[in-house]
């Protein structure tokens, strides 16, 4: 107990060089740590696919265990374990062949919902769900770290590999464009994503 709470008071980055002596207490806070949020922009990026998730999960552990000297003590822990999960989700796209699902939005206008007659949140959650489920794998993995993840923009920026004021703008046009699809919705969509 001692050990397990000395290491809850480590950083990240300092577990990491724990974990680069082997130790596995130190890996066990990092999955403490990290498990959940990543297991959540697995299932969001792969289709809410639970078991898939659960496979890059653990793919990413696997990594940490065999290369942990390839933490770079420089960048911020989870800007880097965002990166190695965010390459594994580019490297599924290429290999899925239909694309389909990622074609943009359609909605039609039975689904604008007048929230005067007392709109069900859950409907509300689902349909901004199917809606990013729909966004091409970019712009759902600026969403999700962003919005989900609480990624500062310049975290984002090293993931991603874009410049700073391109992820700015990005995040503004699909906020925009997402909430003139919600239309119907803008109260709660404002709330969660502008």
């Amino acid at each position: 107990m001692f050990f397990r709470k000395k290491h809850s008071l480590l950083s990240d980055e300092e577990l990491m060089q724990s974990v680069h002596q082997g130790s596995e207490v130190a890996l066990t806070e990092i999955y403490q740590r990290y498990s959940t949020p990543l297991m959540r922009y697995f299932t969001r990026m792969l289709w809410r696919d639970q078991q898939k998730a659960q496979d890059f999960l653990h793919d990413v552990f696997i990594k940490i265990i065999e290369n942990p000297q390839r933490f770079d003590g420089t960048r911020k822990f989870s800007t880097w374990i965002f990166s190695i999960a965010h390459n594994m989700c580019k490297n599924e796209y290429r290999k899925k062949v239909n694309h389909d699902r990622f074609n943009g939005f359609h909605l039609n206008e039975q689904e604008n919902v007048d929230l005067d007659d007392g709109m069900d949140k859950m409907m509300v959650k689902h349909r901004l769900d199917k809606m990013l489920d729909e966004l091409n794998e970019e712009d759902k993995t600026l969403l999700l770290l962003r919005y989900e993840e609480d990624l500062s923009i310049e975290q984002i920026s090293e993931i991603v590999f874009l410049p700073e004021g391109t992820v700015k703008s990005r995040l503004f046009y699909l906020r925009k464009e997402l909430a003139k699809k919600l239309s119907g919705y803008k109260i709660v969509f404002n709330q969660r994503y502008v």
